[in-house]
Protein backbone atom coordinates (compact mmCIF):
# COMPACT_ATOMS: atom_id res chain seq x y z
CA UNK A 1 0.00 0.00 0.00
CA UNK A 2 1.73 3.24 -1.05
CA UNK A 3 1.65 6.69 1.30
CA UNK A 4 -0.52 8.94 0.92
CA UNK A 5 0.83 12.80 0.47
CA UNK A 6 0.08 13.85 4.18
CA UNK A 7 2.73 11.40 5.74
CA UNK A 8 6.54 12.69 6.00
CA UNK A 9 9.02 10.30 4.17
CA UNK A 10 11.35 10.11 7.22
CA UNK A 11 14.53 9.14 4.52
CA UNK A 12 15.62 12.62 3.20
CA UNK A 13 17.48 13.20 0.02
CA UNK A 14 17.99 16.96 0.32
CA UNK A 15 17.29 19.54 2.72
CA UNK A 16 18.12 19.29 6.66
CA UNK A 17 15.04 18.88 8.90
CA UNK A 18 16.11 17.96 12.41
CA UNK A 19 18.11 15.65 14.74
CA UNK A 20 14.90 13.26 14.13
CA UNK A 21 15.56 12.56 10.71
CA UNK A 22 19.72 12.59 11.08
CA UNK A 23 20.89 9.00 11.32
CA UNK A 24 24.25 8.75 13.82
CA UNK A 25 27.10 10.66 13.15
CA UNK A 26 27.40 11.36 16.97
CA UNK A 27 31.35 10.96 17.03
CA UNK A 28 31.89 12.95 14.16
CA UNK A 29 29.49 16.24 15.20
CA UNK A 30 31.16 15.93 18.51
CA UNK A 31 34.71 15.94 16.67
CA UNK A 32 33.38 18.84 14.47
CA UNK A 33 31.80 21.23 16.87
CA UNK A 34 34.56 20.87 19.51
CA UNK A 35 37.59 21.51 16.67
CA UNK A 36 35.67 24.89 15.75
CA UNK A 37 34.98 26.08 19.35
CA UNK A 38 38.34 25.61 20.51
CA UNK A 39 39.60 27.47 17.68
CA UNK A 40 40.83 25.06 15.03
CA UNK A 41 39.57 25.29 11.19
CA UNK A 42 38.54 22.04 9.80
CA UNK A 43 39.02 19.90 6.15
CA UNK A 44 36.26 17.95 5.99
CA UNK A 45 36.63 15.44 3.05
CA UNK A 46 34.86 12.19 1.53
CA UNK A 47 33.34 11.28 -1.15
CA UNK A 48 30.13 13.34 -3.06
CA UNK A 49 26.56 11.81 -1.48
CA UNK A 50 28.46 10.22 1.46
CA UNK A 51 26.83 13.44 4.15
CA UNK A 52 29.25 15.75 4.46
CA UNK A 53 26.75 18.57 4.21
CA UNK A 54 24.20 16.76 6.30
CA UNK A 55 26.86 16.47 8.94
CA UNK A 56 27.99 20.15 8.78
CA UNK A 57 24.05 21.36 8.65
CA UNK A 58 23.93 18.88 11.46
CA UNK A 59 26.57 20.54 13.31
CA UNK A 60 25.50 24.07 12.58
CA UNK A 61 21.93 23.20 14.21
CA UNK A 62 23.44 22.07 17.07
CA UNK A 63 25.57 24.66 17.34
CA UNK A 64 22.06 27.04 17.04
CA UNK A 65 20.40 25.53 19.67
CA UNK A 66 22.55 27.23 21.90
CA UNK A 67 21.78 30.75 20.80
CA UNK A 68 25.77 32.14 20.90
CA UNK A 69 26.67 31.76 17.60
CA UNK A 70 26.25 31.82 14.14
CA UNK A 71 26.98 29.70 11.35
CA UNK A 72 27.60 30.06 8.19
CA UNK A 73 26.94 27.62 4.46
CA UNK A 74 28.30 28.57 1.33
CA UNK A 75 27.84 26.00 -1.42
CA UNK A 76 31.26 27.05 -4.23
CA UNK A 77 30.22 24.82 -6.63
CA UNK A 78 28.51 26.65 -9.14
CA UNK A 79 31.30 29.40 -8.52
CA UNK A 80 33.86 30.45 -10.52
CA UNK A 81 35.65 33.32 -9.19
CA UNK A 82 36.54 35.00 -6.29
CA UNK A 83 34.02 37.60 -7.51
CA UNK A 84 31.44 34.81 -7.48
CA UNK A 85 33.08 33.62 -4.16
CA UNK A 86 32.31 37.05 -2.17
CA UNK A 87 29.02 36.94 -3.60
CA UNK A 88 28.01 33.79 -2.40
CA UNK A 89 29.49 34.70 1.04
CA UNK A 90 27.91 38.17 1.41
CA UNK A 91 24.25 37.14 0.27
CA UNK A 92 24.77 34.60 2.93
CA UNK A 93 26.63 36.52 5.62
CA UNK A 94 25.20 40.03 5.51
CA UNK A 95 22.19 41.31 7.59
CA UNK A 96 22.83 37.94 9.83
CA UNK A 97 24.45 40.05 12.46
CA UNK A 98 22.09 42.79 12.74
CA UNK A 99 18.10 42.44 13.02
CA UNK A 100 17.21 46.02 13.22
CA UNK A 101 17.43 48.14 9.94
CA UNK A 102 19.04 51.26 11.60
CA UNK A 103 21.45 49.60 13.26
CA UNK A 104 22.21 47.39 9.55
CA UNK A 105 22.01 50.27 7.80
CA UNK A 106 24.69 51.83 10.56
CA UNK A 107 26.99 48.90 10.21
CA UNK A 108 26.75 48.44 6.24
CA UNK A 109 27.89 51.60 6.09
CA UNK A 110 31.17 51.46 8.63
CA UNK A 111 32.01 48.08 7.07
CA UNK A 112 31.30 48.30 3.65
CA UNK A 113 33.20 50.20 1.01
CA UNK A 114 33.25 48.14 -1.84
CA UNK A 115 30.18 46.67 -2.00
CA UNK A 116 26.95 48.12 -3.56
CA UNK A 117 24.26 46.92 -0.93
CA UNK A 118 20.31 47.48 -1.76
CA UNK A 119 17.97 47.73 1.41
CA UNK A 120 14.38 46.25 1.19
CA UNK A 121 11.90 45.14 4.07
CA UNK A 122 10.31 41.57 3.50
CA UNK A 123 6.81 42.07 3.75
CA UNK A 124 5.93 38.71 5.40
CA UNK A 125 8.68 38.88 7.80
CA UNK A 126 9.54 42.67 8.58
CA UNK A 127 13.25 41.60 8.74
CA UNK A 128 15.78 43.77 6.19
CA UNK A 129 16.89 42.24 3.37
CA UNK A 130 20.06 43.20 1.06
CA UNK A 131 20.98 42.40 -2.14
CA UNK A 132 24.66 42.72 -3.19
CA UNK A 133 26.58 43.74 -6.14
CA UNK A 134 29.74 43.03 -6.27
CA UNK A 135 33.00 44.88 -8.15
CA UNK A 136 35.15 41.66 -9.86
CA UNK A 137 38.22 44.87 -9.29
CA UNK A 138 36.80 45.06 -5.56
CA UNK A 139 36.58 41.59 -4.65
CA UNK A 140 38.94 41.25 -2.53
CA UNK A 141 38.35 44.63 -0.73
CA UNK A 142 34.86 43.44 -0.28
CA UNK A 143 36.27 40.16 0.76
CA UNK A 144 38.05 41.83 3.97
CA UNK A 145 35.03 43.61 4.56
CA UNK A 146 32.90 40.41 5.19
CA UNK A 147 35.99 39.15 7.13
CA UNK A 148 35.98 41.91 9.09
CA UNK A 149 32.04 42.41 9.66
CA UNK A 150 32.26 38.82 11.01
CA UNK A 151 35.27 39.29 13.23
CA UNK A 152 33.79 42.68 14.63
CA UNK A 153 30.33 41.84 15.58
CA UNK A 154 31.16 40.44 18.97
CA UNK A 155 30.05 36.79 17.73
CA UNK A 156 31.78 33.88 17.41
CA UNK A 157 30.90 32.40 13.45
CA UNK A 158 31.48 29.88 11.85
CA UNK A 159 31.81 29.61 7.86
CA UNK A 160 31.79 26.14 6.00
CA UNK A 161 32.84 26.38 2.40
CA UNK A 162 31.86 23.50 0.60
CA UNK A 163 32.78 21.93 -2.32
CA UNK A 164 35.80 23.86 -1.57
CA UNK A 165 38.05 22.31 -4.35
CA UNK A 166 36.39 24.22 -6.45
CA UNK A 167 38.83 27.29 -5.77
CA UNK A 168 41.51 25.36 -7.43
CA UNK A 169 39.74 25.92 -10.56
CA UNK A 170 40.03 29.40 -10.58
CA UNK A 171 41.82 31.10 -13.47
CA UNK A 172 43.18 33.61 -10.35
CA UNK A 173 45.98 31.50 -9.14
CA UNK A 174 46.91 33.20 -6.60
CA UNK A 175 43.39 32.75 -4.63
CA UNK A 176 44.97 30.32 -2.35
CA UNK A 177 47.52 32.63 -0.65
CA UNK A 178 44.70 35.33 -1.02
CA UNK A 179 42.40 33.79 1.02
CA UNK A 180 44.60 32.35 3.47
CA UNK A 181 46.76 35.80 4.48
CA UNK A 182 43.39 36.74 5.04
CA UNK A 183 41.57 33.98 6.82
CA UNK A 184 44.95 33.68 9.34
CA UNK A 185 44.24 37.40 10.72
CA UNK A 186 40.97 36.27 12.27
CA UNK A 187 40.15 34.94 15.74
CA UNK A 188 36.48 35.10 15.69
CA UNK A 189 35.94 33.21 12.76
CA UNK A 190 36.51 29.69 11.90
CA UNK A 191 35.92 27.80 9.18
CA UNK A 192 35.17 24.48 7.43
CA UNK A 193 36.50 23.54 4.27
CA UNK A 194 34.04 20.87 2.72
CA UNK A 195 34.84 18.84 -0.72
CA UNK A 196 34.46 15.52 -2.60
CA UNK A 197 37.81 15.56 -4.48
CA UNK A 198 40.22 13.97 -2.16
CA UNK A 199 43.33 14.38 -4.10
CA UNK A 200 42.47 18.24 -4.80
CA UNK A 201 42.02 18.82 -0.88
CA UNK A 202 45.18 16.85 -0.52
CA UNK A 203 47.19 18.71 -2.21
CA UNK A 204 45.82 21.77 -1.10
CA UNK A 205 45.76 21.34 3.00
CA UNK A 206 48.58 18.48 2.98
CA UNK A 207 51.68 19.83 0.39
CA UNK A 208 54.38 22.07 1.69
CA UNK A 209 54.10 24.19 -1.30
CA UNK A 210 50.68 25.37 -0.81
CA UNK A 211 49.35 27.98 0.82
CA UNK A 212 46.95 26.07 2.98
CA UNK A 213 49.82 23.72 4.23
CA UNK A 214 48.93 22.24 7.90
CA UNK A 215 46.44 24.87 8.54
CA UNK A 216 43.55 22.75 9.63
CA UNK A 217 42.52 19.91 11.28
CA UNK A 218 41.91 16.93 8.42
CA UNK A 219 38.64 15.06 8.85
CA UNK A 220 37.93 12.06 6.51
CA UNK A 221 34.01 11.42 6.68
CA UNK A 222 33.49 7.81 5.94
CA UNK A 223 29.85 5.51 5.81
CA UNK A 224 27.47 5.51 8.58
CA UNK A 225 28.39 2.46 10.66
CA UNK A 226 25.62 -0.97 9.56
CA UNK A 227 24.29 -1.64 12.76
CA UNK A 228 23.85 2.31 13.04
CA UNK A 229 22.44 2.63 10.53
CA UNK A 230 20.21 -0.23 10.18
CA UNK A 231 18.59 0.59 13.70
CA UNK A 232 17.75 4.07 12.33
CA UNK A 233 16.14 2.28 9.19
CA UNK A 234 14.02 0.17 11.21
CA UNK A 235 12.88 2.03 14.29
CA UNK A 236 11.88 4.65 11.37
CA UNK A 237 10.05 1.77 9.31
CA UNK A 238 8.59 0.55 12.53
CA UNK A 239 7.18 3.80 13.27
CA UNK A 240 4.77 3.31 10.14
CA UNK A 241 4.27 -0.47 10.69
CA UNK A 242 7.37 -1.35 7.97
CA UNK A 243 9.67 -3.93 9.18
CA UNK A 244 13.09 -4.47 7.42
CA UNK A 245 15.47 -7.62 9.02
CA UNK A 246 18.46 -6.89 9.71
CA UNK A 247 20.12 -9.51 6.96
CA UNK A 248 17.70 -7.63 4.61
CA UNK A 249 19.14 -4.40 5.64
CA UNK A 250 22.93 -5.27 5.64
CA UNK A 251 22.28 -6.87 1.86
CA UNK A 252 21.46 -3.82 0.77
CA UNK A 253 23.84 -2.15 2.40
CA UNK A 254 26.77 -3.72 1.43
CA UNK A 255 25.39 -3.82 -2.65
CA UNK A 256 25.55 0.24 -1.90
CA UNK A 257 28.79 -0.21 -0.28
CA UNK A 258 27.50 1.97 2.45
CA UNK A 259 27.08 4.54 0.72
CA UNK A 260 24.90 7.69 2.40
CA UNK A 261 22.89 8.94 -0.51
CA UNK A 262 22.30 5.67 -2.41
CA UNK A 263 20.80 4.02 0.69
CA UNK A 264 18.62 7.16 1.70
CA UNK A 265 17.10 6.34 -1.93
CA UNK A 266 15.98 3.02 -1.59
CA UNK A 267 14.83 3.36 1.67
CA UNK A 268 12.83 6.20 0.88
CA UNK A 269 11.41 4.58 -2.35
CA UNK A 270 10.38 1.29 0.31
CA UNK A 271 9.02 3.55 2.51
CA UNK A 272 6.63 5.04 -0.43
CA UNK A 273 5.66 1.45 -0.92
CA UNK A 274 4.63 0.93 2.44
CA UNK A 275 5.56 -2.96 2.21
CA UNK A 276 4.38 -4.24 5.53
CA UNK A 277 7.87 -6.91 5.62
CA UNK A 278 10.66 -5.62 3.33
CA UNK A 279 12.31 -9.16 1.22
CA UNK A 280 15.72 -9.16 -0.46
CA UNK A 281 13.52 -9.42 -3.62
CA UNK A 282 11.99 -6.21 -2.63
CA UNK A 283 15.64 -4.80 -1.99
CA UNK A 284 16.71 -6.07 -5.47
CA UNK A 285 12.69 -4.90 -7.13
CA UNK A 286 13.53 -1.30 -6.14
CA UNK A 287 17.19 -1.33 -7.45
CA UNK A 288 16.33 -2.29 -10.71
CA UNK A 289 13.89 0.57 -11.04
CA UNK A 290 16.12 2.83 -10.04
CA UNK A 291 18.57 1.94 -12.92
CA UNK A 292 15.92 1.57 -15.45
CA UNK A 293 14.54 5.24 -14.50
CA UNK A 294 17.94 6.40 -14.68
CA UNK A 295 18.78 4.50 -18.34
CA UNK A 296 18.90 7.54 -20.37
CA UNK A 297 21.24 9.22 -18.43
CA UNK A 298 23.70 6.08 -17.74
CA UNK A 299 24.00 5.76 -21.52
CA UNK A 300 24.73 9.56 -22.17
CA UNK A 301 26.83 9.50 -19.43
CA UNK A 302 28.89 6.65 -21.65
CA UNK A 303 28.85 8.42 -24.79
CA UNK A 304 30.88 11.23 -23.53
CA UNK A 305 33.96 9.09 -23.15
CA UNK A 306 36.45 7.25 -24.41
CA UNK A 307 35.91 4.09 -25.53
CA UNK A 308 39.23 2.96 -23.33
CA UNK A 309 37.14 4.34 -20.36
CA UNK A 310 34.00 2.77 -21.10
CA UNK A 311 35.60 -0.63 -20.91
CA UNK A 312 37.86 0.03 -17.77
CA UNK A 313 34.55 1.74 -16.26
CA UNK A 314 32.57 -1.46 -16.69
CA UNK A 315 35.41 -3.85 -15.66
CA UNK A 316 35.75 -2.59 -12.20
CA UNK A 317 32.08 -2.20 -11.82
CA UNK A 318 32.42 -5.96 -12.53
CA UNK A 319 35.00 -6.32 -9.90
CA UNK A 320 33.20 -4.12 -7.67
CA UNK A 321 36.45 -2.95 -6.11
CA UNK A 322 40.09 -2.89 -7.82
CA UNK A 323 43.48 -2.18 -5.84
CA UNK A 324 46.06 -2.89 -8.21
CA UNK A 325 44.42 -1.53 -11.31
CA UNK A 326 47.45 -1.61 -13.62
CA UNK A 327 48.15 -5.12 -12.84
CA UNK A 328 48.74 -7.66 -15.31
CA UNK A 329 45.87 -9.57 -13.63
CA UNK A 330 43.22 -7.40 -14.00
CA UNK A 331 44.10 -6.13 -17.43
CA UNK A 332 44.31 -9.32 -18.96
CA UNK A 333 41.24 -10.73 -17.49
CA UNK A 334 39.32 -7.87 -19.36
CA UNK A 335 41.64 -7.20 -22.11
CA UNK A 336 41.92 -3.25 -21.05
CA UNK A 337 45.48 -2.90 -22.75
CA UNK A 338 48.47 -1.34 -22.01
CA UNK A 339 49.29 -0.01 -18.67
CA UNK A 340 49.64 3.34 -19.80
CA UNK A 341 46.04 3.19 -21.29
CA UNK A 342 44.59 2.61 -18.50
CA UNK A 343 46.78 4.94 -16.32
CA UNK A 344 45.40 7.47 -18.59
CA UNK A 345 41.94 6.29 -18.43
CA UNK A 346 42.12 5.95 -14.92
CA UNK A 347 43.13 9.91 -14.31
CA UNK A 348 40.24 11.36 -16.47
CA UNK A 349 37.90 8.91 -15.19
CA UNK A 350 38.50 9.76 -11.54
CA UNK A 351 38.55 13.81 -12.50
CA UNK A 352 35.11 13.12 -13.98
CA UNK A 353 34.22 12.02 -10.69
CA UNK A 354 33.37 8.64 -12.45
CA UNK A 355 35.64 6.57 -10.55
CA UNK A 356 36.54 6.17 -7.10
CA UNK A 357 39.73 6.82 -5.84
CA UNK A 358 39.59 5.54 -2.27
CA UNK A 359 43.44 5.66 -1.12
CA UNK A 360 44.32 3.50 -4.27
CA UNK A 361 41.39 1.29 -4.13
CA UNK A 362 38.86 1.81 -7.32
CA UNK A 363 35.26 1.47 -7.64
CA UNK A 364 32.54 3.04 -9.97
CA UNK A 365 31.59 6.47 -7.76
CA UNK A 366 27.82 6.36 -8.93
CA UNK A 367 26.60 3.55 -7.37
CA UNK A 368 23.53 3.28 -9.52
CA UNK A 369 25.42 3.33 -12.47
CA UNK A 370 28.23 0.15 -11.24
CA UNK A 371 24.78 -1.50 -10.93
CA UNK A 372 23.72 -1.12 -13.94
CA UNK A 373 27.22 -1.69 -15.77
CA UNK A 374 27.35 -4.82 -14.03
Amino acid sequence: MERNGNTRNPFLLSGYVSSEYFCDREKETERLISALRNGRNITLVSPRRMGKTGLIRHAFHAIGQQGHEHCYLIDLYQTDSLTSLVSSLARVVLGTLDTKGERLMKTVGTFFKSLRPTFSIDTMTGRPEIGIDVQPNHAEQSLVEIFNYMEHSGKQCFVAFDEFQRVAEYDDSNIEALLRSHIQQLSNVHFVFSGSQRHVLENMFASAKRPFYQSTQIMNLDCVDAEAYYSFAAAKLEGHEQQISRDVFLYMYNRLHGHTWYIQAVLNRLFEKGISEISQSDIDETLHDITEENEATFQTMLRMITPAQRKLLRAVAKEVEVEEITGKTFLSAYHLGAASTINAATRSLVDKELLLDDNGRYSVYDRFLALYLE
